[in-house]
């Protein structure tokens, strides 16, 4: 089974003293870089919706990006990105044979990178899926990467002999990946929470549970999505009669407000 989530804006780039292997997509990457150093600050403001001096920020990153990276600028994707979900993925906290088992069967969707493996070297950077960066293939990233994702998560899945995907990306990352172009039986977990009888999704609980998920495909070596139904991470649950065979809910009490 093959497990798939989102990036994150935020980075840590703290130094990890972990191997790092290259993304399949590098090429690609080069060429964005290079189509986004080309934008003004205001063209990034826009383009992402940035303040002023993430805009500077990012600019830079830009600006440095380079097909022959300096060691030191380069850091394993999975540790690298900082936000909710990785928080409840924790990578840093992996063992070895975790995260190379994680290699096999982890994959993070990117707009930059495309499809990146959890130990894949990347530079600094932000350029969320959803962009509508004009390249020659199109005018939004959604049309730069077309079908390409969906053929390489079709060729590892066959490589590791599943038919099953794991889908704990964001509607903006997954539907990148072109769902008709993919031949894989795709899981999408739903977490919600309960205040009274009412449920819903709360975004910051839900993007933590995805990578809590992912952690617990890891650490399980779950290789069926039925594996899944016994996540308990968070205080969620699986809900039995809420469920469709590839719409698992989870659903956890209320506990208080989201804070980050």
């Amino acid at each position: 089974m093959l497990v798939v989530i989102s990036p994150a804006k935020r980075l840590d780039w703290s130094e990890q003293n972990v191997g790092v292997t290259q993304p399949e997509f590098a090429d690609d990457a080069m060429r964005l870089a290079k189509t986004a150093k080309n934008l003004t600050l205001r063209d990034l403001r826009k383009l992402m919706d940035l303040s002023p001096d993430l805009a500077r920020l990012n600019r830079d990153r830009f600006r440095a990006f380079s097909d022959a990276p300096d060691p030191f600028d380069l850091r394993p994707a999975a540790l690298a990105f900082a936000g909710d979900t990785y928080v409840g993925l924790h990578a840093a906290s992996l063992d070895r044979d975790e995260l190379n088992w994680a290699q096999d069967h982890l994959r993070i969707l990117s707009g930059l990178y495309g499809l990146l493996r959890p130990l894949d070297a990347i530079q600094p950077y932000r350029l969320e899926m959803g962009s509508r960066l004009k390249t020659r293939r199109g005018a939004s990233l959604y049309d730069y990467w077309r079908d390409q994702l969906a053929r390489a998560l079709n060729a590892q899945a066959a490589a590791l002999g599943t038919d099953t995907l794991l889908n704990c990306a964001s509607n903006e990352y997954f539907t990148a990946a072109n769902t008709k172009a993919l031949k894989l039986r795709v899981v999408s977990p739903v977490f919600l929470e309960d205040r009274d009888g009412e449920r819903k999704i709360v975004s910051f609980f839900a993007k933590k549970a995805r990578g809590a998920m992912a952690r617990f495909v890891i650490q399980h070596r779950l290789t069926d999505a039925d594996g899944i139904r016994d996540f308990d991470s968070g205080g969620y649950a699986y809900d039995t009669e809420a469920s469709a065979p590839d719409a698992p809910v989870f659903v956890r009490p209320y506990q208080g407000p989201a804070t980050s």
